[in-house]
């Protein structure tokens, strides 16, 4: 699947500085038609370190109503919860109706990071693909939106930039062990990440690959997905979709 992507796909400042602030008015009129009408969005967003899903983010939340959405950025089971059922940690954090999710990293660090380093068994991340696609399935047949995205860089790209991050003083600290040996084992990361993908795609879960070479294009299209995602469910439902944004202040406009 990854090998389809086109990651020379980008977008000129002028395009970017001109959509950006449009689609981030329109995605808080969506934020505000969900909670309205009790619908709650789940945004997955999975990808390589330095791929730009801290930006990505940012840009997401940045005209959000607060009181409405949670970030969470998941690392490793804490002890307690390594006692408990593995998505015990993942059903917690699910927002209550008519709220936004946002997983900074998410249920699929089982079959890749606990996977590639060798954190489980064969047994466990395999039966971990049945837990996944289950958990999203009741998910989507009750209120909730789903949102899944993988932002692709090659390797060539990510040992530039965490070249560039670890030569700037400001921004060394950002660049740890953990980082260099994902780099390091790039080739792993994708195999397993191709198999994810592949066996986790589902009619009711579907994958939105970004090519994110370039930060202007994968901001641009992750906000017009999660959109149209947000759109179609209301639309699915019968229920009423808000007008297209009016036009922007120029106190509106992003740089």
């Amino acid at each position: 699947m990854l090998e389809a992507l086109d990651l020379s796909r980008e977008l000129s400042k002028s395009d970017y500085k001109e959509q950006l602030p449009v689609l981030q008015r329109r995605l808080h009129q969506l934020q505000r038609a969900c909670w309205e009408d009790k619908l709650a969005t789940v945004i997955v967003l999975e990808g390589w370190d330095t791929s730009g899903k801290g930006t990505v983010i940012s840009k997401i939340t940045q005209r959000l109503e607060p009181r409405g959405f949670r970030l969470h950025s998941i690392r490793e089971p804490r002890t307690f919860e390594s006692h408990l059922p593995w998505m015990w940690r993942f059903w917690a954090k699910i927002p209550n109706w008519g709220e936004i999710a946002i997983f900074d990293h998410s249920w699929y660090s089982r079959v890749l990071v606990e996977r590639v380093d060798g954190l489980i068994g064969p047994v466990q991340w395999r039966q971990a693909y049945n837990d996944i696609t289950a958990f999203e399935q009741a998910l989507v047949d009750d209120r909730y939106l789903l949102a899944k995205f993988f932002l692709h860089i090659d390797k060539d790209e990510q040992a530039e930039r965490l070249q560039d991050l670890a030569s700037d003083p400001r921004t060394s600290w950002q660049v740890g062990p953990e980082d260099r040996d994902q780099h390091e084992r790039y080739d792993e990361y994708r195999l397993a990440t191709e198999e994810m993908l592949e066996r986790t795609e589902t009619e009711w879960g579907p994958w939105t690959l970004v090519a994110a070479t370039d930060h202007r294009w994968a901001r641009v299209r992750i906000l017009q997905t999660i959109i149209e995602v947000m759109e179609e469910g209301l639309e699915r439902r019968g229920l009423e979709v808000p007008g297209p944004a009016g036009e922007l202040d120029e106190d509106d406009e992003d740089d």
